[in-house]
């Protein structure tokens, strides 16, 4: 699993960029309207999805845990293509289907993490957007009732804080890949 995200670290970056406009547009642009909320939700799933299953399927015959981020494209793209399909989907539905997504979103990366904690020294990045997706979710689905710009802006700031530790994390883990190709010590990013 830990080869599998050294050479997998261009998902993460992917994924970090994708997160941070979704995150950007929604921060910026607060009239969306929820027609746009949908369409902007069901792309930044499924190009996450389409990231995660393209690194699972080019690295499955040789990596065990191939099957994480297999599941993890296959429930974004599913929540994506729930809000593409069904576009008059009422507020509470949306809500629902963000909530669900952040939360096994959240579950399969903290499931990596815990795989890759012993190898990789910034692995507490992916914990805490594994944690973080679980509370935005669970947040989401306990309070459905918020105003549709506090639901905006708070998916927007959730967006961008997700977005900045998957991508500082793909970087750190293109660098610990090179470095194991290398030969050279993983120097540790921390204190």
């Amino acid at each position: 699993m830990d080869e599998l995200l050294g050479r997998a670290w261009w998902m993460l970056i992917l994924r970090g960029t994708v997160a941070l406009l979704f995150g950007i547009l929604a921060l910026f642009w607060p009239g969306l309207t929820l027609l746009l909320l949908i369409t902007l939700f069901s792309a930044y799933a499924i190009a996450g999805g389409i990231v995660a299953i393209g690194a699972a399927i080019r690295y499955r015959a040789t990596h065990g845990g191939w099957w994480v981020p297999l599941l993890l494209g296959i429930c974004s793209i599913g929540a994506g293509t729930i809000a593409v399909l069904v576009p008059g989907i009422t507020a509470l539905v949306l809500v629902a289907v963000i909530g669900a997504n952040a939360i096994l979103t959240g579950v399969f990366d903290l499931i990596a993490a815990m795989r890759l904690h012993r190898r990789l020294r910034n692995a507490w990045m992916l914990v805490l957007t594994g944690v973080l997706s679980v509370l935005f979710g669970i947040f989401v689905l306990i309070f459905p009732g918020a105003g549709a710009l506090a639901l905006v802006w708070l998916i927007g700031v959730y967006a961008l804080f997700t977005g900045a530790l998957l991508f500082v994390l793909g970087v750190t883990a293109r660098a610990w890949h090179h470095d194991g190709l290398t030969g050279e010590p993983h120097a540790p990013l921390h204190p």
